[in-house]
């Protein structure tokens, strides 16, 4: 039975997996979730004798079932080759107990790689399967990660263009210097005088504005997104949870049907969601732990059953979870109404026009398998100095997060079920904030002096994505308010 995609927010609007990644957002809004989640074919036993490029065909032909089975390995193959710096793609890293899973071995040393290496060619598949001839413009906002990931992965991608919008002044100096030395005709990088939230929102005007879509498409062109909005981003993520309890199986640490921990630090609530719906296919799951840092609305969510996102908004040094609108929880409120658009629609509703919404207590209680935990300031640098004093790793600021709010979850529950934990970016890609955590001594020094003593420490080689930024010029200056948005993708597209 084929898999049917329905937006969260209208029921009647019912697609293909290649017609949602495509869209990226439907035109009322909502987000496209599948119908029903099918169980995984393969058992888990089965998984342990694949590598990932394998255990990624086998997730993704079940949720992606429109694309043939040569047109889905050959996104893959060409997703994951030699643009990952480890055969592996991803591998785990035992530190103090817990199983940190480093997402960040691709070509921007985050895990937004992981989805954004093969969802241009999702898309462009997409567009062939559908017969769509207008150019695509992928249309995107980042709070620092998702926006060099998609700007490498679609930049000289024939048949699209790709427009990156990123708080001026809220990602930290390296972040910035990967997106506004991006090469490629066919890209264009816009500071905002906003914070990601503003940025966000912003984007998702322009895409549901039925009148700037006639105006794109009267001059050939079609948006989408490469935001985790996109069910083509989250379908990717899938696959490493799944890989990762392959090699916890395959190495002996846990037996055929031993539930384990996934611990993810949170902000948009994509990359815990795809965990979610890992488990929801087969995957052995007890506690999805969702971390989040001072900017804690999850936390609250999961403790109350209020989304409210009427708070003071925190800059702090895990940027990429300065979030207090995290998109992909519509997709999880959706699934625990009871797939009901229509009371779905009415808390979205109640969040764009009050700035929160409250869920039954029905609804609350299906929330039992997640644990939300927060980590302030102070505590993800603790996390970083206590488990490099320990075991001489060392994890980024966002990967902290986690580290922290497992170390909390651990001590009050007891629990010693095996946690993985999304190991989310280099600690090359927030160097000052983990050097001035590990010593107070490297804050005088300057950004690329702390890439070259972070190497001493880590005995880890600097990445090739910061060698190639150190005197990278600067490609992307165009600074704007949320206001001129429109504007300059105008300007860019020319027209």
């Amino acid at each position: 039975m084929s898999i049917t995609y329905v937006s969260t927010r209208d029921k009647n609007v019912r697609v293909t997996a290649s017609q949602a990644v495509l869209k990226g957002l439907s035109d009322e809004g909502g987000l496209f979730v599948p119908e029903r989640l099918p169980e995984f074919d393969k058992t888990m036993d089965e998984f342990t004798s694949m590598d990932y490029r394998e255990v990624a065909y086998n997730v993704m032909k079940l949720l992606l079932d429109d694309y043939t089975e040569e047109e889905l390995k050959t996104c893959i193959n060409k997703a994951y080759d030699s643009k990952f710096d480890i055969p592996e793609i991803t591998c785990l890293k035992e530190a103090d107990g817990a199983y940190y899973l480093e997402l960040f071995h691709g070509a921007t040393i985050a895990f937004k790689d992981m989805a954004l290496s093969i969802l241009p060619h999702l898309l462009t598949t997409a567009a062939k399967k559908n017969n769509e001839s207008r150019e695509i413009v992928i249309l995107t906002a980042t709070s620092g990660d998702t926006g060099k990931a998609a700007l490498a992965g679609f930049a000289d991608v024939p048949g699209t263009k790709i427009v990156v919008f990123y708080p001026k002044d809220g990602v930290s100096p390296i972040q910035e210097k990967q997106m506004i030395t991006q090469k490629g005709d066919n890209t264009c990088v816009i500071g905002l005088k906003a914070n990601f939230d503003e940025a966000q929102t912003g984007v998702k005007k322009i895409f549901t504005n039925p009148d700037l879509a006639k105006e794109m498409s009267d001059h050939g062109y079609m948006f989408s997104s490469a935001n985790s909005i996109n069910i083509g981003r989250l379908v990717p993520q899938i696959v490493y949870y799944v890989y990762a309890y392959s090699r916890l199986l395959k190495d002996g640490v846990i037996k055929s049907g031993d539930r384990i921990n996934i611990d993810v630090p949170t902000g948009n609530f994509g990359n815990i969601l795809a965990s979610y719906y890992a488990g929801k296919m087969g995957l052995p799951v007890k506690t999805f732990i969702c971390a989040s840092n001072e900017n804690k609305v999850l936390f609250d969510f999961f403790g109350s059953g209020e989304y409210n996102k009427n708070r003071e908004f925190h800059v702090t040094s895990s940027p990429s979870m300065d979030i207090l609108i995290s998109s992909n929880l519509e997709r999880l409120i959706y699934h625990i109404s009871g797939n009901d658009s229509e009371r779905n629609a009415a808390f979205m509703a109640s969040l764009s026009k009050d700035g929160n919404y409250t869920i039954t207590d029905d609804m609350k209680a299906q929330l039992d398998m997640f644990y939300g935990g927060f980590c302030d300031e102070e505590g993800t640098a603790q996390a970083i100095k206590s488990l490099y004093e320990k075991t001489g790793y060392i994890i980024d600021t966002h990967t902290a997060v986690a580290s922290g709010v497992y170390n909390a979850y651990k001590e009050k529950t007891k629990d010693d079920t095996p946690t993985v934990i999304a190991s989310t970016a280099s600690p090359y890609k927030f160097t000052r904030s983990v050097m001035t955590a590990l010593d107070k001594k490297y804050d005088s020094m300057g950004d690329f002096e702390l890439v070259d003593e972070l190497e001493k420490l880590s005995k880890v080689k600097v990445p090739k994505a910061i060698d190639e930024i150190r005197n990278a010029p600067v490609r992307h200056d165009i600074v704007c308010e949320p206001s001129e948005m429109w504007g300059k993708i105008k300007n860019f597209l020319g027209f």
